[in-house]
This record gives structure tokens, C-alpha cells and sequence, in this order.
């Protein structure tokens, strides 16, 4: 004889905050500041809190204290939709970091050539206490909207013209010019340089660093590609230059993520050996860089300080009304490995 499951069964009431502060004999206010990272309670009142939640099965209701505290604790971070090793690195320092500030991520992508008016729009639906914008792809117009709507916005890895969005970039030009020094310095005779997305500040500012400072070296048949920060774009890329009457003898890729695609083809396509028959410098120093697979030259942009960095100015802006934009620049540094020539002297 079977038997029918009740279905009139009244649902469980939630444990509240209330509740806990009846058991532990403190006031509900003091719960909630137990429960807001950063706020003061003594330890003595934390304790019989602990206790009592516990003791409950108590868990803070994170929508309803924001409603209260008018913060989610939610930061939006914004990535291309892309496989480049170095932007995990950056999402795990991020969501390391702001967890110790009592922040959670919740992560946006968007592809090259996607409409940004489509993320803005699902962007400002969530209610986020600030946002980082990593993605090299997506237009200033993006980070201006989310400003107007009060926003707190930062930019990393890239900047806009705008003087009203803060940004946390590399050293580009200081990093360009020394990786030129070294090719120089390597006896090099022929150039060229894989590009990035034609559009992102990041590849416009590495471009025209390369191309000026070998210009005023004498040197103005530079050849280029444009790999648009993908592997597959960049394996174009390299083959189209490899293959060129004239070939280079020495390529700077915009990334690292390149970088490693061009020393594939050219050792495994074109059967040269990277540190003698040519020499391949990337950008970035992500984990794959120092791999014995790969062992690439490349100028560094420390994720780590790069993170803190950001993450500092936008707890500024949300902290304080009358805040002023920042434009910051990280001081990286050349990684000699085997994938380019080393200079004699």
C-alpha cells in the first residue's frame, strides 16, 4: 500500500537575524555588523554570535542586507572572450584580492566585433558596486555609459581618451623601446611586428612605439601582420611574414599569447631555430612564457601590482564622492630567455 507524500506541509521559516540575536542575547544591529566585513564588534559579542548562528543554521541573506546597506559587494569584471593565459592570471589576483576587501566577482565577456551596448546593457541590470573593464575589445563608449550611470569604473590593461575614467596600464612605451635596444643590440637587420586588435590603446601604443623608435635608428622598412590577439590570427599572421621574399629576422608580437603562436610556426612550419635563426619577443610575461617549451623573451607587465593597483582605485571612487581620476602606469622589465638573439656585449 503505497502512501501520498504531504503536500500541505507548511514551508520552513528562514532563520533571521532576529533570531540570532534573541539566542545570543545582543542586539540585531550588532548581527549585522558581525556580518559586514570591516565593521567593529568586540570580541566577546562576536563570540556568542558565532554560537548562536551556528547553532541556528543561520546565513545573512546577502539581497536583503543590500537593500539595507545600499552595497551588493559585487564587482563586475569584463574579459574578452579569448584563451590568453595572462587574463587568468589577472582574474585570480582580482578575485584573491577583493575577497580580502569583503568583495565577490561576477564576470562579464564579450567577443571582438560584439555590440557593447548589449553588455552595457546587462551590465547596469545587476547591482554592482563597481566595475573593471580588462577587455581590450570594447570601445571607451562603454566605460563613459557606465560612469553616467554612476558606476565606478576602472580601466586595466588599456585606457580611453577620456580624462573622467580612471586606468591601470603597463609601461608600453618604455617596455617597446627596450626590447628594441635589445634587438639592436642583437645585430638585427629585419623587422616586423604582429599587431594586436587595431582598435585597443594597448596595441596602438605598442605599434607606434615600435615603429617610431626604429625609425629614429634608421630603420623604416618595418614589415606587419595583424594577428588580433588570437592564436589563429596570430599562426596567420606568422606565416604571411615567414613566408614574405624578404623574411624578418626578428618579430615583436603585441602579447605573449602571440608570441608563443609565431615561435610554433616558425619552429615547427618553418624549421628555424628561435635565438639564432630568429628571434621572437612577446609582451607580458605570462605563465606559459618561462615554460622549457617556449622559454620566450618578453617584457613584463606584473599582474599582481597591476591588480592592486586597480583595485585601489576603485575603492576610492566608491569611498569618496569627490574623487578624481588617476592614470597609473606599472614599471615592468625585459625577461631574457632563449627565443631571441642574444647581444654579444
Amino acid at each position: 500500500m503505497s502512501t501520498k507524500p504531504e503536500t500541505n506541509r507548511p514551508a520552513k521559516r528562514s532563520v533571521t537575524a532576529h533570531d540570532v540575536a534573541k539566542l545570543a542575547g545582543v542586539s540585531q544591529s550588532a548581527v549585522s555588523r558581525h556580518f559586514t566585513p570591516g565593521a567593529s564588534v568586540s570580541p566577546k559579542t562576536r563570540q556568542k554570535i558565532i554560537e548562536a548562528a551556528e547553532q541556528l543554521g543561520y546565513r545573512p541573506n546577502l539581497i536583503a542586507r543590500s537593500l539595507i546597506t545600499k552595497k551588493s559587494n559585487l564587482i563586475g569584471i569584463v574579459l574578452p572572450l579569448n584563451s590568453n593565459p595572462y587574463y587568468q592570471s589577472i582574474l585570480e589576483e582580482l578575485s584573491y584580492e577583493l575577497s580580502t576587501h569583503g568583495y565577490r566577482i561576477l564576470l562579464f565577456t564579450n567577443q571582438t566585433g560584439h555590440d557593447s551596448d548589449l553588455l552595457i546593457e546587462e551590465i547596469l541590470h545587476y547591482p554592482l558596486d563597481g566595475l573593471i573593464l580588462i577587455a581590450v575589445n570594447l570601445s571607451s563608449h562603454l566605460a563613459e555609459e557606465c560612469k553616467q550611470n554612476d558606476l565606478p569604473v576602472v580601466m586595466m590593461t588599456r585606457k580611453t581618451e577620456s580624462k573622467t575614467i580612471s586606468s591601470v596600464t603597463g609601461d608600453n612605451i618604455h617596455g617597446v623601446h627596450t626590447i628594441v635596444d635589445f634587438l639592436l643590440a642583437g645585430k638585427h637587420q629585419k623587422f616586423a611586428y604582429i599587431a594586436g586588435e587595431p582598435q585597443s590603446s594597448t596595441n596602438y601604443d605598442r605599434e607606434e612605439a615600435f615603429f617610431s623608435y626604429l625609425a629614429s635608428h634608421g630603420f623604416n622598412d618595418v614589415q606587419k601582420a595583424i594577428g588580433y590577439y588570437t592564436y589563429e590570427g596570430a599562426r596567420l599572421a606568422a606565416q604571411k611574414l615567414l613566408s614574405a621574399p624578404t623574411p624578418p629576422d626578428a618579430i615583436f608580437c603585441a602579447n605573449d599569447h602571440m608570441a608563443l603562436c609565431a615561435l610554433e610556426v616558425a619552429q615547427h612550419e618553418f624549421k628555424l631555430q628561435p635565438g639564432k635563426d630568429i628571434s621572437i619577443i612577446g609582451f607580458d610575461d605570462n605563465y606559459l612564457a618561462g615554460w622549457d617549451s617556449f622559454q620566450l623573451t618578453t617584457y613584463s607587465q606584473p599582474s599582481k601590482q597591476m591588480v592592486h593597483q586597480a583595485i585601489q582605485l576603485l575603492l576610492e571612487q566608491i569611498e569618496q564622492e569627490d574623487f578624481l581620476p588617476k592614470h597609473i602606469i606599472v614599471k615592468g622589465e625585459l625577461i631574457i630567455r632563449h627565443s631571441a638573439r642574444l647581444p654579444t656585449a
